[in-house]
This record gives structure tokens, C-alpha cells and sequence, in this order.
């Protein structure tokens, strides 16, 4: 399963990094693959570990936060992995170029 996360406290003002480089941390410790862009977190691993987690996050961040905003995109290809790179490189070799220049 790939999932596509983002997570923020809502009015704590403009700037959320303190609070999710919090989240970040525990997906890295989750051990399961992922992916951080500037707009959210690119999570992959099985559909229970994958539903664990974001369960863990959206609690943590509720814990020392009165509002809470989740947005998750599940992509749920049966017997895929490696979908983080495999995705890109598709594309990329569709275009015979880095995508990412």
C-alpha cells in the first residue's frame, strides 16, 4: 500500500514544522519506507502497519493539539512494492530525463 500523508495542528499560526518534524520522526521509526516532500509524507508498507501508523500520528499530534487536520491518499495495488521509486523511475525513463530538474 502507498499513502500519500499530511498532517498539521490547526490555529498554532503560520509556521507547523516544529509539530510535524515530530510526526516525521515516528514515521522514521516506524521502519517503514517513505518519502518526505515539502507537501506531506509518502508512506509505503503494508495495509495494517501502513493503518497503524497513521493512527499513532494523528494521535500524537492530537495530544498537544485542540485541532488537527489529516489528508490521506491511499493508492492500494495488490502485491506492489517498491512503488516510491518504481513510480518515478517509470516516468523518468519515459522522458529519459530526471523529473525532479
Amino acid at each position: 500500500m502507498l499513502v500519500f500523508f499530511s498532517i498539521a495542528p490547526l490555529g498554532e499560526g503560520e509556521s507547523v514544522s516544529g509539530a510535524v518534524s515530530q510526526i516525521v520522526a515516528m514515521i522514521a521509526g516506524s521502519g517503514l519506507d517513505y518519502k518526505v516532500t515539502a507537501m506531506g509524507t509518502i508512506i509505503e508498507g503494508p495495509p495494517d502497519a501502513v493503518f497503524d501508523l497513521l493512527k499513532a500520528c494523528h494521535a500524537r499530534m492530537s495530544e498537544s493539539h485542540n485541532r488537527v487536520s489529516s489528508k490521506i491518499l491511499i493508492d492500494d495495488r495488490r502485491g506492489a512494492t517498491g512503488c516510491i521509486k518504481a513510480k518515478i523511475a517509470s516516468i523518468e525513463g519515459k522522458l529519459g530525463r530526471d523529473v525532479n530538474k
